[in-house]
């Protein structure tokens, strides 16, 4: 029967997005699912808390622009969206360890569920009724987190041959690539000639990630932390077929 036959493949490739048995296509697909979560969590944080909250030389800047300027309260902010983001890479590095040792096939599953339900726990900030200060301090904690947790989950399942929240490193690499592809033709040289593989996968992250900006910027800009929601599902999809 045709219909069970294409939802046993499309079953079987869900399985494989986050499977612990990596291939280089189950790579490209679960980065860029990534890459476009990121785009809208990044958004989301410059539409509800004024600041990009994967882009820790940005916060790392303000600590030391603000020690000079002797402005304190963004010299602790800086710093707390720096903590967070190391906690949330460190914390991704327990869970995929621990899921080694005692769920290897769930090894890279349990780390995406888990973001899928810090998702859900940033959604829940909408319907709050405390202060508005606290709640933000709560938001940019939790997405810095997030993207912490995200950036260092990627980095390991692809033996950090990929990052998804970190477009600067994408950028240059794919600036690597373009002047190799440049030279390597220019001096006809066979020894030096550009990854076109790699070249189109970091096109398309940046693509995905500049969509999943627009996407959010549009989604947190009408309904808040709400939109979060549709992001946690998605990532509680990619997790859940590799636990069967």
């Amino acid at each position: 029967m045709p219909l069970p036959t294409r939802k046993s493949a499309f079953l079987r490739h869900a399985r494989l997005v986050a499977a612990h048995h990596r291939t280089r296509s189950s790579d490209r697909n679960l980065a860029t699912i990534l890459a476009g979560v990121a785009g809208c969590a990044n958004a989301g944080g410059f539409i509800m808390l004024g600041g990009y909250t994967s882009h820790m030389t940005g916060y790392l800047s303000q600590v030391a622009d603000n020690i000079v300027l002797q402005n304190l309260h963004l010299v602790v902010q800086s710093v707390y969206a720096l903590a967070m983001f190391v906690f949330g890479s460190a914390f991704s590095a327990i869970a995929i360890n621990w899921a080694r040792q005692h769920q290897h096939r769930r090894q890279y599953a349990l780390p995406i569920g888990l973001q899928g339900g810090m998702f859900l726990c940033l959604a829940a900030l909408g319907p709050t009724h405390t202060a508005p200060v606290f709640v933000n301090y709560l938001g940019l904690g939790l997405l810095c987190f997030i993207m912490g947790f995200q950036n260092a989950t990627i980095t390991k399942i692809s033996s950090a041959r990929t990052r998804t929240t970190h477009a600067t490193g994408m950028i240059t690499d794919l600036g690597i690539e373009l002047g190799k592809a440049i030279y390597g033709f220019g001096s006809r040289s066979a020894t030096i000639s550009a990854d076109r593989g790699k070249a189109l996968l970091l096109l398309q992250l940046v693509l995905v990630f500049l969509t999943g900006g627009i996407v959010g910027a549009v989604g947190y800009g009408m309904i808040g932390y709400y939109f979060s929601l549709p992001l946690a599902f998605i990532m509680l999809a990619v997790a859940f077929p590799a636990r069967r």
